[in-house]
């Protein structure tokens, strides 16, 4: 089960909300989210007494991103072996609450397998439950530290690509802190130049269907004290057009082993227009992102978002009328195509920025020899 909490939330920066965290009151452990679909109106904390209610605070995209999806599955398997759920079939249920993020799928079982270890080892359930956690809390604090080198790599290929300074950044969705457990994937590059004074403007779409770049990226960016200005998706051309866009930087939910990029639906256009008008399209996310048994785009599983996302608009505090509790701004009965994401080819990507490093140009074997190097340093 699941209740809220008001939060305040004054002066705070967004790299100091916790988009997640692991909690143990006297009743029993918990799992807490800050509730992104409450954001920007209102600062609520969810908290997740069960895997179930974890599960159903995915589905809403009350936490979100392909990063904090994969600490979210590891934490969920830890609660579930912590309260005595049966922790497959809470892994199954967690596993197959969003299908696209390929992280969430990491998550859970790098947690299910340290669970499995500690259970074949000891035969002890609560020794079980122990390891498990320390597992979550690893992939956590990993996140954490690939975000600062991340954001390192990429604010070096800015320079590298765009060695005027003053850069003018266009990015889609939502990728800083609320994503991560650090400070993002291609937000906190942006933040990154911001710090060292050479972000000129920070292009925000506002993001259709759930307008994640209006209501969370717009959010980050205000309370960072960077400079940005937020637009519609469909009037992202006529920047490229003005040639007020240096770079497009977005984040991934999953890359195949192509090269390929599934990301929030309209990053797709972007690259086209980006690659039109010679404008650099950086993709910034960790290696959990590439999914090496997923051959190519064209395997990647799309998830299909419900009609009444596009169909109605949510406004926090105002009175619903809709199906999906939301002001109509189409007919009743108006059937919607509700894609969440879209897949950009390796080909119009100028290059991918992980933790360890940059993948320019962009092909597989370029992929196949990171993630290779990336393993042996880590069993190195």
């Amino acid at each position: 089960m699941a209740d809220q909490q008001a939060r305040t939330g004054e002066d705070r920066r967004p790299t100091e909300i916790p988009a997640i965290r692991w909690e143990e009151p006297p009743e029993g452990p918990v799992v807490i989210l800050l509730d992104q679909t409450r954001l920007p109106a209102e600062e609520v904390e969810l908290v997740c007494t069960d895997p179930s209610a974890l599960v159903e605070a995915i589905r809403s995209l009350a936490v979100r991103g392909a990063p904090l999806l994969g600490i979210a599955g590891a934490y969920g398997v830890a609660l579930a072996a912590a309260r005595g759920f049966d922790v497959t079939d809470a892994a199954r249920a967690l596993e197959e609450a969003r299908p696209t993020a390929v992280n969430l799928s990491v998550g859970v079982r790098r947690a299910r397998a340290a669970h499995q270890a500690a259970l074949a080892s000891t035969g002890d359930p609560t020794a079980a439950a122990v390891a498990t956690l320390a597992a979550a809390r690893a992939l956590h604090r990993q996140d954490a530290e690939a975000s600062v080198r991340m954001a390192a790599h990429g604010l070096a290929l800015l320079d590298e690509l765009l060695p005027a300074g003053g850069h003018r950044v266009l990015t889609h969705c939502n990728t800083g802190s609320l994503v991560s457990g650090g400070e993002g994937t291609a937000l906190a590059v942006a933040l990154a130049a911001h710090r060292a004074g050479r972000l000129r403007r920070l292009w925000v779409d506002e993001t259709r269907p759930l307008l994640q770049g209006a209501r969370l990226t717009a959010y980050e960016a205000a309370r960072s004290g960077m400079a940005y200005t937020l637009l519609t998706d469909n009037a992202a051309g006529s920047l490229f057009a003005a040639g007020e866009v240096d770079a497009v930087l977005v984040g991934a939910d999953r890359i195949a082993a192509d090269g390929s990029v599934a990301n929030k639906v309209g990053s797709y256009p972007l690259a086209v227009l980006a690659r039109y008008h010679h404008v650099p399209f950086v993709v910034v996310a960790p290696l959990t992102t590439v999914d090496p048994d997923t051959p190519d785009g064209a395997s990647i599983e799309v998830e299909q978002r419900p009609g009444y996302e596009v169909t109605e608009i949510v406004a926090p505090q105002v009175p619903v009328t809709g199906a999906g509790g939301g002001i109509p701004v189409a007919p009743l009965g108006t059937q919607a195509y509700n894609p969440a994401f879209d897949v950009t080819p390796p080909e119009l990507v100028t290059a991918i920025v992980t933790e360890e490093g940059v993948v320019s140009p962009v092909t597989a074997e370029a992929l196949a020899e990171l993630c290779a190097r990336s393993r042996q340093v880590t069993t190195g």
